[in-house]
């Protein structure tokens, strides 16, 4: 059985076990004063009267606790629930006084207007101080309860808008992927009519792997790496032989969780910085390892260079800025993303990322270290 204060609810035995330490508390410092001033009156007469005096307010604590939500002590009308507090404090402790008059006169000689005078000599100015005792116990819970709701709303706004911030990105990579690789179709369709119509087929098994395995922000890596040697055929089937493709995938990383189109941004920066731009043939390389606690990713390109000219910053397009605002909103300062030069040639993107598994249902084939056809 619960005893409901407000807002805030305690179970019977407990509620009981609290008013019964206030009453021994009165009815031993009592008792103690009593033999002080040479009276001699029995323990249990003491810890009757604390009994009758303190369990009438256990009995009126739930009422003053409903008092206290209706009559709030309002910051823009704090005088109207001043006052009106004022009033239900009054009441509230004469009714106490009445109960105890009451309770008491069973016990006493004397009748219930003696005892109810003796009350309300003895006992009125400490039932005020309980009465309000309560009614700030009460506004001290409301106000930690209003805290955590508060705190729990702000914490649960912040996650949507982390959420909404990360579709949001995540849906101007898709765009950005596509227009490049429609592109590169209808600028096939005029030199090689069959190997466009292999890169579109390859382009609508993509997008299926997008629609059916993109439903959060995190999949695992060897879910990433199926959907990026999709996009690798593509360019393959575009570049024929300039464009050789390896992996170099640790076999304990393929189940580490990785934001979902992590990888294609960077490799799609690889192909146009590389040999989208340049003469002659290139190699893109995808390496993972695991370092402690850290997922380490790199996409390489051989036949690209830095920008060299002073104060250019490196690695702001779409997919470069849009990947490491990802990484902030998923994991803070415990991602990172950079660009380094690679010797004797070429550009490296390196991704650490906190190292965290997921459990995948279906197995998928795991990534070898080797050459993909050209």
């Amino acid at each position: 059985m619960m005893v409901r204060l407000g807002s805030t609810s305690i179970s019977l035995a407990r509620y009981l076990l609290l008013w019964t330490v206030v009453v021994l508390v009165f009815a031993v410092q009592h008792s103690l004063s009593d033999g002080l001033h040479g009276n001699s009156w029995p323990f249990l007469v003491h810890l009757r009267w604390a009994m009758i005096q303190w369990y009438t307010w256990a009995a009126l604590a739930p009422l003053v606790f409903r008092l206290a939500e209706r009559y709030p002590m309002d910051p823009q009308r704090r005088l109207l629930g001043l006052g009106r507090q004022v009033v239900a404090s009054l009441a509230v402790t004469f009714g106490a006084m009445l109960i105890g008059a009451a309770a008491s006169a069973l016990f006493e000689p004397s009748g219930f207007f003696e005892q109810l005078g003796y009350f309300l000599a003895q006992h009125f100015a400490i039932g005020l101080l309980t009465y309000w005792a309560l009614f700030a116990l009460q506004q001290a819970l409301h106000f930690q309860a209003e805290k955590a709701r508060r705190e729990m709303e702000a914490s649960r706004l912040a996650t949507e808008l982390a959420q909404s911030r990360l579709l949001a990105l995540k849906s101007q990579l898709q765009p950005h992927f596509l227009f490049n690789t429609l592109h590169a179709i209808i600028t096939l369709l005029d030199e090689d009519t069959v190997s466009a119509e292999d890169m579109l087929l390859r382009l609508s098994e993509l997008l299926r792997a997008f629609l059916e395995d993109y439903d959060g922000q995190e999949i695992p890596l060897r879910q990433e790496l199926d959907l990026i040697e999709l996009y690798l055929g593509i360019q393959r089937v575009r570049f024929k032989d300039r464009l050789t493709t390896r992996t170099y995938i640790a076999p304990d990383t393929l189940d580490c969780a990785v934001p979902s189109l992590l990888l294609q941004p960077l490799v799609e920066n690889a192909v146009r910085h590389g040999i989208g731009q340049r003469v002659g043939s290139d190699v893109i390389e995808i390496e993972t390892r695991r370092d402690g606690d850290v997922l380490c990713i790199e996409v390489r390109n051989r036949n690209s260079t830095l920008d060299a000219t002073p104060g250019a910053p490196a690695g702001h397009g779409i997919g470069m800025s849009n990947t490491r605002l990802r990484l902030k909103e998923l994991y803070g300062d415990a991602a990172e993303v950079r660009l380094d030069m690679i010797w004797p040639e070429g550009v490296a993107c390196r991704v650490r990322l906190p190292f965290r598994t997921l459990e995948v249902e279906d197995e998928a084939p795991e990534f070898t270290a080797g050459v993909a056809p050209a």
